[in-house]
């Protein structure tokens, strides 16, 4: 009588693996895309309490691109857990610092759920600076997110 509904299984999930250059992408933008596809929501298959989405790899991270005055003005902060200690630093810094790819890793996580699977998910997300990954052996798509929409790719 009525249309049938498919719940995937965690047995039945099928992970690709894919790779995303993010040289010149726009971080916003690009992070939207990741959450989708960490969550499976590109899947006809997907299932909100399942993690199907892919594992996804990002590499040159620390060429990614701020819009606007952002990369001086965007602050990021956290705080250390005693009185006052609440800590800022700009997008700038945390980029020309040691691990720039939190920016990447920091906007993603954002936009995942909070909760248990939500951090799962999260786990399937490999950022790295450089243009080399480990991952070589898990034979990772590549795929272009400049070329889905032209705001995706801008300038420094």
């Amino acid at each position: 009588m009525f249309g049938h509904t498919t719940v995937t299984k965690p047995a039945e999930v099928e992970k690709k693996w894919v790779v995303i250059d993010a040289e010149g992408l726009v971080v916003g933008r690009l992070a939207t895309i990741i959450a989708m596809r960490l969550r499976g929501k590109h899947k006809p298959s997907f299932t909100p309490h399942v993690d199907d989405g892919d594992n996804v790899i990002v590499v040159n991270a620390d060429k990614v691109v701020l819009t606007g005055r952002k990369r001086d003005d965007k602050m990021y902060y956290h705080h250390t857990g005693f009185i006052g200690g609440i800590k800022e630093r700009s997008a700038r810094f945390i980029l020309e610092g040691r691990f720039p790819e939190r920016i990447v890793e920091k906007a993603v996580q954002r936009m995942l759920p909070r909760g248990p699977l939500g951090r799962t998910q999260l786990g399937n997300l490999r950022v790295y600076k450089g243009a080399s990954h480990p991952h070589e052996a898990q034979q990772p798509v590549a795929l272009d997110v400049g070329s889905l929409n032209s705001k995706n790719k801008r300038s420094a």
